[in-house]
Order: C-alpha cells, then structure tokens, then sequence
C-alpha cells in the first residue's frame, strides 16, 4: 500500500477517533448537567413543599412568590444551555418534560394563579383536612408537632386569604357561578360544637401502645383544645370571609380570557395539557365532529331497545328509572368491585407487563364527595400503600349502574392504576416515571374504556349507552371548555350543551361544569389523548395486518412512561418499523 495514502488513512481514523470520543464526552455532559440540574430543582421543591410544615402549616407571601418565580426562570436559562440534541431519545424527552415544567411555573406565576389558592373542588382548606385524615403519628414528639400544627390554623388560613383579598383588588377569583351552596359544605363540616367529631380529631382516638395512658390523656386534652379554639374558629372566620367578602366580590365573568392576560395564558394551557400545537378553535371543531359521531352510535342502541321517545326522553328516562340506581353506598361500591375483579382476570389478553401493586375500592373521602367527580384513581402514597379506586356514593340518585363499567375501566384497570402504577416500577429516570402528562395519562384512561369491548363487556345495551355517554362527556369537553374560555359561551349554553347530548345526571354535568371554569384547559386533554392512541393503534393494525399484536402494542405505548403524544407517535412509528424488520427476517428464514 502507498505510503502516503497509509498515512492519510491513519490521520483520518484518528480523527474520526477524536470526533467520536469528544462527541461522547459532549453528550455525556449534556446528560450529566440535565440529571443533575433536574436533582437540584426537585430538592427545591421537596423544601418548598415541607417548608416550616414539621410544626405549622405555611402559606407563601407574594414576595416569596416572587422569589419562586425567578429561581424557575433561572433554572430555565440553565437548561437552555445544555446541547439538547447531544442527548440520545429519551433524555431528550426529559429534557422536554423538564422544560415544560419550568414553563407551567413561570406561566402560572405570570398570571398570578396562586392568588386563587381554591377551586371547584376545595383548595388549602381541604388539603389539610386529608392531611389529618392521613396522619398516623407513632411517638409523642410526633403528635405535639401535630398539635403545633393544629395551632398553626389560624395563620395558615388568614395567608391564604390575604392572597384572595388580593385576588379581589385586582379580579383574580373564582366566578361567582362556581360558588354555590354545597360549596360552603368544605367548610361547615369543620365547624363542630365537639371536637371529637372533627376529622382533625382522628390521630387521637386511637395511639401507638408505646405512649403511655398519661401520655395519651395530656396529648388528647391538647389536641382537644387545639381544635377547639383553633381550628374551629378558622374554619369559620374563612365560611365568614367567603360569604361576606369573596362570594360578593368574586367576578361575574367565567372566561378565563377575559382576564388581564387570560388569551395568552389560555393558549398555554390548551398546549400544555394536549401537548399538542392545536388552537382553541382547532380544538372545538374537533369536539363537534366527535360529538356528531358518537351521538349517531347513541341513537342506534336508543333504536335497538326498542325505545319509544325521543332522545331527551331516552336520556331522561336513563336518569330517573330506579333500575339504574341503587339505594345503599356498600351496593355501589360492591358493584364496582365485581367490575374491577372480573376485568383483571381478562388483562392478560390485552397486556404483557402488568404492575405488580395492586388496587383497593374504597368511597371518595366524605369532606370532598359533594363536589366531586363520580370517581377518582387516587395512587399508593408509598411502598405498604395501594392504589385506590375511588367511588363517589354521595347522592347515590347521580351515580348511574349503567356508566360503572366505563367508570371502573376508566379509574383502575385497564386505565389509571393499570398504567400509573406500571410507570411507577418502570426502570427510567424520575422524571420520566412520574411527569404529568395529562393528554397522555388521561388520553390512556379514555382508551381503555374502550378496551372494556374487546375484554367482552358492554354486554347490555344500557353500559354501552354508558360508555358511549363517557366517552361523548369527553367529546362535550372539547366544545364546552373552549366555549366558554375563547368563545363567549355562558355557563348555562354548555350545562344545556352537555345535558342534551349525554347521560350523565344533573348534578355531576353541574359539577363537571364548575370544573372546566375553574381549571381552564385540562378536561381538553382526554379526548385528545384518547384520539392520538386510536389513531396510533389503527396506523398500527393496518400496516402490520397480520403481524400486529395488541400486547406489543400496548408495551409500545406504556414502557417507556408518560410522554407528550410527539413523543408517543415516535414510539409506535419505531415499534412499527421494528416489527415490520422481525418479520422480514423470519420470512427469510
């Protein structure tokens, strides 16, 4: 061989050699600095979430507020200096979990969103109250540091209403229409004449056998004070600043646009929660076409009972006949059992990786069930705890049997505890395993509604009725949501929108109404989600034919977390290129 050209060859492999290893050392880095960074603003938070809490209750002032908000603008300026595309997929995809995040903080703070420290379903006042629901003190010290939290009530609550008050002067508050009687519920079941009915009350009946009887009857006596002339008093100096104060005061509007920044900050929101570059308009047109579909299914069931009436009649027949009801909590949540029970016995048809913690069905806790949902997946807090199946059995008149199924498929399995508690057991990075990626998360729940079909349930006509009337509440969300945020509807055009076209009762529609007013743009991200995984499924099915397999499928989209529908359509267009590869090479052998 030339010599020269020996040389040439030899320099040019060293430099290949060099370009190699510094492009590794780089994407090393970039890895490194993106964990690393991703580790310091996750003990931030942990300090935020237990600041001055070991023995008071504590509630962040404007100022503090604004020291949050440029710590996140910095940490943002950080992270636009790592080399994202040195990364390989999946940290970028952390990358981009990571980012969004940061965004949703400075947004939320741009926007002023902490001087509304409540919503339609409670707010600071009811977190502690499952706080004290939740507590399991095992030493002495460890019950007077709840004593001194009980103690902190009063401050903890008079911060909080400072930041409402400021929420007045500037009109920053719920609407007036999400602040209906049952509303004030939250707060008078806290207001009791003794205080051994008080849910702050539990950790003291019963105690460690560790602690002495003297122990126990100093710390009940102390507890029993504390609430008495704490936590009471609080509870109703709040009832009283809503009823005279805040309620008065709130604004009349529901539009979230029609606040001092409200467009810009609702199209954030669209985005954040559907992951997806679609406009509010985009998004109604969507729901409409959804809508129109679903209700033409509704209508040949209606057709197949053979029912005489129109639609409303149908719909209010559903609503009123005592066959779909029942009259005792233990009956719905007994029915809703059976559900869960028999549906994991059909999982390994539909999944190869199943979660290993399993599920519970217990009611949603008393102090949230009047403004609650039908039901809710409420997650193992740690490694003895299981997940929960959450059962609304408060007005038992508005929890129909015929949507359980769809319900049940929806909050555990194959939904949210199916999927959650896989993602928990998955061996990624942190941020991958727990980002809260709402198109995707409740996108799956909304799927697997449907999954319920090919499990062989649905097998009378009234469930299907109800899954479809699910799946049409989701498709209602869409028009409703962006209605009254962007499109100048009132409240009382969406509450007759979704009364007209779905089952569902009075009070959970009203419910569900004061939902998407008072949190803007996350009830957008089901049906997306929902849409984008048909979609991706039916891509799937048509270009693998024979060699699709639905449990493949499934680890496509579950194995690699919660992450923006971008993301997951990369996944399952890989997923099919790999397995159109698999079968190239056994047809060739």
């Amino acid at each position: 061989m030339n010599p020269l050209l020996t040389k040439y060859a030899c320099t040019l492999l060293n430099v290949l050699i060099f370009v190699f290893c510094c492009t590794t050392i780089h994407a090393q880095d970039a890895k490194t600095r993106l964990y690393d960074l991703y580790d310091e603003v996750e003990e931030y938070e942990d300090s935020l979430r237990s600041a001055g809490e070991e023995t008071a209750f504590s509630t962040f002032s404007i100022a503090e507020r604004e020291e949050q908000d440029q710590y996140w603008k910095e940490k943002l300026e950080r992270l636009s200096e790592i080399d994202r595309g040195a990364l390989e997929w999946g940290d970028r995809v952390s990358y981009d979990l990571f980012e969004r995040d940061l965004l949703r903080e400075i947004q939320d703070h741009e926007f002023a969103d902490y001087l509304v420290p409540i919503n339609h379903e409670g707010g600071f006042h009811t977190r502690i109250v499952g706080r004290a629901n939740s507590a399991d003190p095992e030493s002495v010290e460890e019950y007077e540091k709840y004593i001194a939290r009980l103690k902190s009530v009063p401050k903890y609550f008079e911060g909080n209403m400072e930041l409402m008050r400021k929420g007045l002067a500037t009109g920053q508050t719920l609407p007036q229409k999400v602040l209906t009687d049952d509303y004030k519920v939250m707060m008078t079941s806290q207001i009791v004449d003794d205080p051994t009915q008080s849910d702050f009350y539990k950790p003291f009946q019963e105690f460690p056998t560790s602690i002495s009887q003297d122990e126990r009857q100093r710390l009940r006596k102390e507890g029993w004070v504390a609430i008495q002339e704490a936590v009471v008093p609080a509870y109703q100096d709040f009832l009283d600043f809503m009823e005279e104060e805040y309620m008065p005061g709130a604004r009349e509007s529901i539009a979230i646009t029609d606040l001092p920044g409200g467009e810009k900050y609702y199209n954030f929101l669209v985005q954040y929660y559907t992951t997806l570059d679609l406009s509010p308009r985009e998004i109604h047109q969507i729901g409409l076409e959804e809508v129109k579909r679903i209700r033409s299914e509704m209508e040949a069931i209606i057709k197949d009972v053979e029912f005489e009436g129109t639609f409303d009649e149908f719909l209010q027949f559903l609503r009123t006949d005592p066959q779909f009801y029942v009259e005792e909590p233990e009956q719905l949540l007994k029915e809703a059992t059976y559900i869960a029970k028999r549906m994991d016995g059909q999982l390994p048809r539909l999944f190869n990786m199943m979660p290993r913690k399993p599920y519970g069905v217990e009611p949603v806790p008393a102090h949230l069930a009047p403004r609650y949902t039908g039901g809710r997946y409420s997650p193992a807090d740690g490694e003895t705890d299981a997940g929960n199946y959450w059962v609304n059995t408060y007005d038992l008149d508005s929890r129909p049997l015929y949507t359980l199924e769809a319900l049940t498929f929806h909050e555990a399995v194959p939904g949210h505890h199916l999927q959650i508690a896989l993602a928990k057991e998955l061996d990624l990075p942190e941020i991958r395993r727990e980002a809260g990626v709402t198109a995707f998360v409740e996108g799956w729940a909304l799927y697997s509604e449907r999954l319920g079909l090919e499990a062989g349930f649905y097998q009378d006509p009234y469930s299907n009725f109800g899954r479809l009337t699910y799946e049409m509440w989701r498709a209602c969300r869409l028009v409703v949501d962006t209605g009254m945020h962007a499109l100048g509807w009132s409240r009382e055009r969406a509450v007759q929108f979704m009364t007209e076209n779905t089952a569902l009762s009075h009070h959970e529609i009203n419910t569900e109404i004061n939902r998407y007013i008072a949190v803007p743009g996350q009830a957008l991200a089901y049906k997306i989600g929902e849409l984008k995984i048909r979609e991706l499924r039916e891509k799937a099915e048509q270009e693998l034919g024979d060699n699709f397999d639905v449990r493949k499928f499934h680890d496509a989209v579950l194995l690699n977390g919660p992450v923006p529908l971008t993301a997951l359509e990369q996944n399952i267009e890989d997923y099919i290129e790999k397995t159109k590869t698999e079968a190239e090479k056994e047809d060739e052998t």
